[in-house]
């Protein structure tokens, strides 16, 4: 069986690859019949695959280590394309390739009749292979090429509609964004390398305990900013209401299951190197208390249906950061897990939405849709309850788990975050459901006159995803002693949390209940019971109101401490080397002539000659700089490598000084 196993994981990642391939380089010769077959298919096929994995290591407990391909050998560095497959491998493979299939299975639906239909499909296949290897490589370049490949192919499908400006400037946002966190994370493991001699999880965690404190904090801290980029945290979490430019599927994809949690699942499989560290840990759940919060405020007044629920994404990633920060590893992988479901279901939904309104995204322009498309309401409901965490759905259990977790390890201030967070996110969820479905109509009468349920094709992914997200709880229940605590202890650890009593638990879980109803209350009056209430108050505190339909001017600050200086800095270095540079050479010519014109033939000679050794030494100089410049990526990522790892021997002696 460990053989069949063993073949089954090198498959897991092969089928989407072959599907890369053939619509990739084959799609335009045949129908798109054929090539969204490939594409969900395939995605299909590695998830059945997994589910093979899933039952062998469930039923015999054992962890799979599979070298695909043996690559890099050298000297102290040795490095294989192999996989590693244990417990918490199994559950994000299990969300990715089971979230993602239901995703294509829906774009089918939703793309249908768009001109790049196949080139659609081959990136997202191709962003399924990045992520894959990702959460299955063994060592860290493994780990970083899924993370560039999710890095590029985000910028690429949210860039899609690429004539489009918008959708432009949002894919450039998103990869520049990225790109910050992850010249950290290389740091991480330059670091890494430096101190345990290799790049192998295994080997890596087996020597991590004789790491110093301080080096310990700096390597978490550097995998910290690559995790703050990838799951857009404070302050890099910019990007992430952006790519709402991208068509639906793709928000869905990379806001539910997939790209956004590279980041926490980076941290739980590096929970070794940052149970070392208080001062990480601490930052990690600060971190995740301040987005978890501030995105909420942000959610409570945007009214664009994917923006609200981009806004969300980040504060959700927020209760998972800190969980991580508190040490509750499991809990955050939970939620991360029921995230995926019902996020996955609320974006699919909206997708339904405005696929029914032809393209419209303002909620203001919506109203009365709850008769008109009944599947899509209930559905999109159904993942409004679970956000707000609202038991028995899924979405309480897991935050909920989070919440109660900083209360026992006496992190109040982390719990007020979360419990404030918890209550906006209520809010705003239940804002936009009331907003879109129900109240008067105000839409405009040729839309109106056109709003239609979606086919089957959409909807039938969306009741799959409803259903999990009514029952994936069970798999956490009963709290922190589920089958999916135990199931990922041998990976996760227990979070070492305090023994608390079954009155503290049961009022805890009151008390979040409470929390959700009550946001769910003030929803309900303002938006249907006194529907005028809301614009009276934007109005009074319409101060609060602009500043947070503006998302608190981030984006302009970080355009003017940023993005214009840089913009300067480049015209004063044009300016400098056009008018300092060049006259500097213009005025030595034009003195050498001026020399010349008086002098001996002697002296006319060694002047001459002189400029003509500046001259041979400067195309000299060119002709070799020129083959830095030789166009070829790979050349430029040597070039970062290099610098990248001359920094890091930097940051060594500077810790060991």
């Amino acid at each position: 069986m460990s053989d069949l196993t063993d073949l089954l994981i090198k498959l897991i990642p092969i089928f989407p690859l072959l599907a890369v391939i053939s619509n990739g380089l084959l799609g335009s010769r045949y129908s798109h019949e054929v090539a969204h077959r490939l594409a969900w298919g395939s995605v299909g096929l590695s998830f059945l695959c997994t589910i093979g994995v899933f039952a062998d290591i469930l039923r015999t407990g054992v962890t799979h280590e599979v070298i695909a391909y043996q690559w890099i050998f050298g000297g102290d560095l040795t490095i294989n394309l192999a996989y590693l497959v244990d417990p918490l491998t199994c559950v994000m493979l299990l969300v990715i390739t089971g979230v993602g299939f239901l995703i294509h299975v829906y774009s089918v639906g939703y793309m249908h009749g768009e001109a790049g239909f196949t080139r659609f499909f081959t990136y997202m296949n191709l962003f399924m292979v990045s992520m894959l290897l990702l959460v299955m490589g063994n060592n860290y370049v493994v780990l970083f090429i899924g993370w560039e490949g999710v890095g590029l192919c985000s910028y690429l499908l949210i860039g899609y509609y690429y004539d489009k400006v918008s959708a432009a400037k949002a894919a450039t946002k998103a990869f520049v964004v990225n790109r910050i966190g992850d010249a950290g994370f290389l740091l991480a493991i330059f670091l890494i390398f430096v101190n345990c001699k290799t790049l192998d999880y295994t080997k890596v965690f087996a020597q991590v305990s004789q790491l110093s404190p301080e080096m310990a904090t700096a390597i978490a801290l550097c995998l910290l900013v690559g995790a703050v980029g990838k799951s857009a945290q404070l302050p890099l979490y910019t990007w992430l209401p952006d790519a709402m430019e991208g068509p639906t599927p793709v928000s869905a994809l990379i806001h539910a299951a997939t790209m956004v949690t590279a980041g926490v699942y980076m941290i739980v499989r590096n929970h070794a190197i940052f149970d070392l560290s208080p001062t990480a840990m601490g930052i990690v759940g600060l971190i995740g208390g301040c987005t978890a919060l501030f995105a909420a405020t942000i959610g409570l007044v945007q009214t664009d249906i994917k923006r609200v629920l981009a806004y969300s994404t980040v504060s959700q990633l927020g209760y998972m950061f800190l969980g991580c920060g508190i040490g509750a590893y499991t809990a955050a992988i939970f939620h991360l897990m029921t995230h995926a479901f019902f996020k996955a279901l609320l974006f699919l939904s909206a997708g339904s939405v405005i696929h029914a309104l032809s393209g419209e995204q303002d909620i203001r322009k919506m109203g009365g849709l709850a008769s008109k498309i009944p599947w899509t309401h209930k559905l999109f409901l159904i993942g409004t309850i679970t956000i707000a965490g609202i038991p028995p759905l899924a979405g309480f259990w897991s935050k909920d788990e989070i919440m109660a977790h900083a209360f026992t390890h006496h992190q109040y201030l982390l719990y007020g975050m979360a419990a404030i967070g918890a209550l906006l996110t209520s809010f705003y969820m239940f804002r936009l459901t009331y907003l879109t479905f129900y109240g008067r109509s105000r839409m405009d009468h040729h839309t109106e006159e056109h709003v239609h349920e979606s086919p089957m094709l959409m909807v039938g992914p969306l009741v799959a995803l409803g259903a999990l997200s009514l029952f994936g709880g069970a798999l956490g229940f009963p709290p922190e002693h589920g089958w999916l605590h135990r199931f990922l202890a041998p990976v996760a650890g227990t979070g070492g949390e305090p023994e608390a009593s079954t009155g503290l638990v049961l009022t805890l879980m009151m008390g979040a209940t409470g929390i959700a109803l009550l946001g769910w209350g003030l929803a309900h009056y303002l938006y249907s019971i006194s529907p005028g209430t809301a614009d009276r108050w934007s109005e009074r505190f319409s101060g609060a109101y602009t500043t947070l339909l503006n998302k608190y001017y981030v984006d302009e600050l970080f355009d003017r401490v940023f993005v214009e200086p840089t913009k300067r800095l480049g015209e004063l270095l044009d300016w400098f080397d056009r008018t300092v540079v060049d006259g500097i050479v213009r005025g030595v010519a034009q003195l050498a002539d001026r020399g010349a014109a008086g002098s001996t033939w002697i002296e006319k000679y060694i002047v001459y000659a002189g400029l003509n050794m500046i001259g041979y030494g400067n195309h000299l100089a060119a002709r070799e700089g020129r083959k830095m410049q030789s166009g070829m990526v790979h050349h430029y990522a040597a070039i970062i490598v290099a610098g990248l790892f001359l920094l890091a021997l930097v940051v060594q002696i500077i810790i060991q000084m």
